[in-house]
């Protein structure tokens, strides 16, 4: 097994990230860091090269191409493992000590402490849901907001969504209630209750435009026709945009997620029925999500008797 020959080839990198369970942007993300690092010439076993190379990089794209690494080399690892004899054992241990070493060769630090996110208030989800006009684009944007803070969506979930996860589950009392089955991370399903005037919109916005996906692009100038689809980056530019109507340029998708979170939280929502609505893995991963370390309401610079 030559892996300094094999590992440096994209086809290598990209089947073992293809056959990963994640998200199709995710993936394309990892493959650009690996094509970016190869057409800078920079060979990923070479610990030197690489870290010098990651060092350069931003945090972002360096946490990337971490994970990529990771996720190519323990491939690489498994198969080598698999095939050792007696023979070949040294070189076998030759090639996972390099291996372990590439893993370990990009440095990304972890964030402490607490960042400052951004959670739309009520009133600002009604403003910048008002905001939607009543023409085709308007009814458009407003099915993509409202799943989003309304449903707390991820983007790549929204743009994937087709109508038939409108469904309807009895309540425990008897009664039915619209609800999406929407299947995330780790190909996860879950079930997320809606009100009535998304569901309704929904309903409306189906006998518009047909089935298949509910997100939808729109062609250019004053004669709109609706596309079939929408990507995760069409969704991001709507969310921008009418952030910015209501004073929040950087407002992005996920803002709108932690939304839909935050606002549960404080209605009263425990915080374990939030993490599956979520879809999280774990409870900790949604205490992420939530205004609950610092209480900005009344907090101790409120009872300092400073003169005026």
């Amino acid at each position: 097994m030559n892996t300094q020959m094999t590992i440096t080839t994209a086809r290598a990198g990209n089947d073992a990230i293809d056959r990963a369970n994640l998200q199709p942007t995710t993936k394309a993300k990892y493959k650009r860091e690996l094509t970016k690092m190869r057409d800078a010439g920079v060979n990923p076993l070479d610990y030197a090269a690489l870290e010098n190379y990651a060092a350069g990089l931003k945090s972002s794209r360096k946490a990337f191409l971490k994970s990529a690494l990771r996720m190519i080399s323990l491939d690489y690892e498994r198969k080598a493992k698999g095939g050792a004899t007696p023979e070949n054992i040294a070189q076998v241990q030759t090639v996972v000590y390099r291996l372990e070493a590439m893993r370990e060769a990009v440095k990304v630090k972890d964030h402490k402490g607490m960042k400052a996110h951004t959670w739309l208030s009520q009133s600002q989800v009604k403003e910048i849901t008002a905001l939607c006009g009543d023409d085709l684009k308007g009814r458009r944007d407003w099915i993509i907001l409202g799943l989003l803070l309304g449903a707390g969506l991820r983007r790549d979930e929204l743009a994937r969504l087709t109508f038939d996860a409108l469904k309807q589950q009895p309540t425990k009392g008897g009664k039915m209630r619209d609800v999406l089955e929407v299947t995330g991370k780790g190909n996860k399903t879950r079930v997320i209750p809606i009100k009535n005037i998304l569901a309704d919109r929904l309903r409306k916005w189906r006998d518009e435009v047909g089935g298949g996906k509910i997100a939808r692009s729109l062609t250019k100038g004053a004669d709109k026709k609706i596309g079939k689809s929408i990507s995760a980056v069409g969704v991001f530019k709507i969310v921008s945009e009418y952030g910015a109507m209501i004073g929040i340029p950087e407002l992005a998708p996920h803002d709108a997620r932690r939304t839909f979170a935050q606002l549960g939280y404080e209605a009263g929502v425990s915080i374990t029925q939030i993490s599956v609505l979520l879809g999280h893995s774990t409870v900790a991963v949604t205490q992420k999500y939530l205004d609950l370390a610092l209480d900005i309401e009344t907090t101790i610079s409120d009872f300092i008797p400073l003169a005026e």
